[in-house]
């Protein structure tokens, strides 16, 4: 291609290098070619996201490839077209001529079109003796023809990509409906294991769901939650096999027994602290309450965050000190709070208290529900599980609602 025949734009818009190449590579279409031109403008259509452009660059594509008096575009033809502004927003639903500007160069950045400007920046024809066109001044359609199968590649893996994005939101809202409920499952029936802790990396996953994923995006979060299944299946297949597994009918505070065994979990170790002092006169559980995730507790009851040290809670002990507040701001005697943690150990007491707090527009009494709560532990008749997870629950529904 001869130097020449790269022309730069009138007035002060600027030439780049880029535009350079998009004018050089013009001299690549092959002899003959030739092009459906609204094909080549509805698979510009589906490679919007590919090529960076948005539905107003289209209307003015499809505008600027109505000028062209043919159906397909031919190499060796004049592929020059030359409208007015005015026309060509009218042709574009009435656009405003600044934001037809302003899409005109989107397209050319693009390497869809390219300007073919005059001296003065008129668009216009020239023509022969003949009555045919000699020369024209105005949007080149020459690079649709170019890269007609480029746009036809990029169209297809585009609907390729969307087929596939489909399949796999299927297979994550399969796998994740079929996790929630084998958990949900193993939290009625009593299986042994760190069941909470399995709920917590199972709402931590469902929390990382996008309002707009990505086929990348729900490609990943499905693998983990199958990875997820996975292990909820090998444990429940191990319970079965170890008789764990409990035929009792269960309610909605059943308690869980407590597990050996250690799993590994995203999130912060329970502290294990004993009071220094036990009271010999008060009854104590044959086998210990359940420690929490300090995550999935804060998760679970936010407003105690404001009680504690600073306004913010980072440790068990800043738990506990916001729940001795709490008890106060609640009127629960130290009597009351006492007991509470003779029957289920401080931190469970703290917890208790984060969840009255949570509760505390539908309590009448606070201390009587926390007597209530330690006569339950007491007997081995209560566990805080159920309470969490439920608070968890209305936090995820409410969340959901306002947003």
């Amino acid at each position: 291609m001869q130097l020449g025949s790269v022309t730069t734009p009138f007035g002060r818009r600027p030439m780049t290098l880029a535009h350079v190449r998009q004018q050089v590579a013009l001299a690549d279409i092959k002899p003959g070619k030739t092009a459906d031109k609204w094909k080549i403008l509805r698979d510009a259509s589906a490679s919007m996201s590919i090529l960076g452009i948005q539905s107003n660059s289209l209307a003015v594509l499809d505008a600027l490839l109505s000028f062209h008096p043919e159906t397909e575009l031919r190499e060796g033809a004049n592929l020059i077209v030359f409208p007015s502004n005015i026309q060509l927003a009218l042709r574009a639903h009435g656009m405003a001529g600044a934001t037809l500007r302003r899409h005109l160069a989107i397209l050319v950045d693009a390497g869809l079109i390219a300007r073919k400007d005059s001296a003065n920046g008129k668009r216009y024809a020239r023509k022969g003796s003949s009555g045919n066109i000699e020369k024209a001044f105005g949007f080149d359609l020459s690079p649709l023809l170019a890269r007609a199968e480029e746009l036809a590649i990029s169209a297809q893996q585009v609907m390729a990509d969307r087929v596939a994005l489909k399949a796999a939101r299927e297979n994550l809202t399969i796998c994740r409906r079929d996790t929630r409920k084998l958990i949900s499952a193993a939290l009625a029936e009593g299986a042994d294991g760190d069941w909470l802790a399995i709920e917590a990396m199972y709402i931590t996953l469902v929390e990382k769901f996008p309002a707009s994923p990505t086929l990348e995006t729900v490609t990943d979060l499905l693998g983990k939650m199958q990875r997820l299944q996975e292990e909820v299946l090998k444990r429940l297949t191990f319970n079965e096999k170890s008789g764990n597994l409990s035929s009792n009918d269960s309610h909605i505070e059943q308690h869980i027994q407590n597990s050996h065994t250690n799993y590994p979990t995203e999130f912060e170790p329970s502290v294990r602290t004993d009071l220094a002092s036990k009271s010999s006169d008060v009854p104590l559980q044959t086998k210990p309450m359940k420690n929490f995730p300090l995550g999935l507790v804060l998760r679970a009851c936010p407003a105690i965050l404001d009680y504690g040290p600073g306004g913010d809670i980072g440790n068990w002990r800043d738990l506990i000190s916001a729940a001795v507040v709490v008890r106060s701001v609640l009127g629960v005697s130290p009597a009351a709070y006492q007991d509470a943690c003779m029957a289920m150990g401080q931190e469970n007491a703290a917890v208790a208290m984060a969840a009255i707090l949570e509760r505390a527009s539908l309590i009448n009494s606070a201390g009587g529900y926390l007597r209530d709560l330690t006569r339950r532990a007491e007997r081995g008749e209560f566990s805080l599980g159920p309470m969490v997870m439920a608070l968890i629950k209305s936090q995820v529904e409410e969340g959901r609602r306002l947003g």
